[in-house]
């Protein structure tokens, strides 16, 4: 045993070997496509976009008028529902309708006519992750800083990078079942947002807000334990540590969604009962005790009066 290998820290052992794991291990067929062979130029885009949203961009809007933007915001949202519908297509049919097995699925690296399906597919997700950005940018010219909030960025700036990393080392196999089911996820979602945008005549039939939220809860519990499963699968062929990330990363999801969702309806919704019970009780008390005196009000002000009106004449 060389002492000189041992005597060299751990820290620049692990290092090498995920610098060798990750060169090592690219998409021979990915990594030429446009945003996929260097990870700097989406860093930038996200510095850019954090940047705009979370700073300059309230500033700027400060004192201006938001922007209405509706016809902008009607094309965008059917845009990326076509998109999405497209996804859903291109994901069943480029391997989880007969090709895939739900229970391990490897990554195919072949150019097989399948698997390179599949692999634009997974580009063409990550793609669509880097124009979803704008729906921040959208909030901030339209002043409703309030939606944007820790869930929305992180979610927003969270899902270009797994984007990257699914093309340029997994553009297949076990992992891209999250990106059908959210593309799906997105069909039903911007297209509320397109229809929202329509305005007031068309908001009034838009009940169902909530349970896109409910949607999205159920998604990440399909990917949490689709992903799960493989680490009790000793000759499963995916990479059980992505496996993992894609596991924690469905966790955290679904812990935000869940505390989003009890907030913003369950509690708002108990508040709001409270409200009108509390001014319901406020009313029947001021019933209960005005009668006598006003009545009596009432009468000598109408008595005071009627005398006037003689006197008068």
């Amino acid at each position: 045993m060389n002492p000189d290998v041992i005597s060299e820290p751990t820290s620049n052992g692990i290092l090498d070997r995920v610098m060798k794991f990750f060169v090592e291990n690219q998409d021979e067929r990915t990594k030429e496509w446009f945003l996929s062979g260097s990870i700097t130029p989406l860093i930038m885009i996200l510095v850019t976009y954090l940047y705009f949203c979370l700073y300059a961009g309230p500033r700027y809007m400060a004192k201006r008028k938001p922007f209405k933007l509706e016809n902008v915001l009607i094309a965008y949202n059917a845009v990326q529902v076509l998109l999405s519908v497209v996804l859903v297509y291109e994901g069943i049919e480029g391997g989880w309708r007969k090709h895939y097995n739900y229970s391990c699925q490897p990554v195919d690296y072949s150019r097989n006519p399948v698997a390179m399906r599949m692999a634009r597919a997974v580009w063409m997700y990550y793609m669509c992750k880097v124009v979803e950005l704008l729906d921040t940018v959208f909030f901030v010219l339209r002043k409703k800083q309030n939606q944007v909030s820790f869930l929305h960025v992180y979610h927003h700036t969270l899902m270009p990078v797994c984007g990257f990393i699914g093309v340029k080392y997994f553009a297949g196999g076990h992992g891209t079942l999250l990106g059908v089911i959210n593309s799906f996820i997105h069909v039903c979602m911007y297209a509320y947002y397109m229809l929202a945008a329509m305005g007031p005549k068309v908001q009034k039939y838009l009940w169902w807000k909530r349970y896109l939220t409910v949607m999205q809860i159920v998604q990440f519990i399909i990917v949490f334990f689709h992903t799960v499963q493989v680490q009790f699968q000793p000759t499963c062929g995916y990479p059980k540590s992505i496996a993992a990330l894609l596991t924690l990363n469905a966790g955290l999801f679904i812990y935000m969604f869940s505390s989003f969702y009890v907030h913003s309806y369950i509690r708002k919704s108990n508040s709001a009962s409270k409200r009108i019970a509390k001014t319901g009780e406020e009313n029947n008390n001021q019933l209960e005790c005005k009668p006598k005196d006003a009545i009596e009000a009432n009468t000598r002000t109408a008595v005071e009066a009627t005398g006037e009106i003689k006197k008068d004449l």
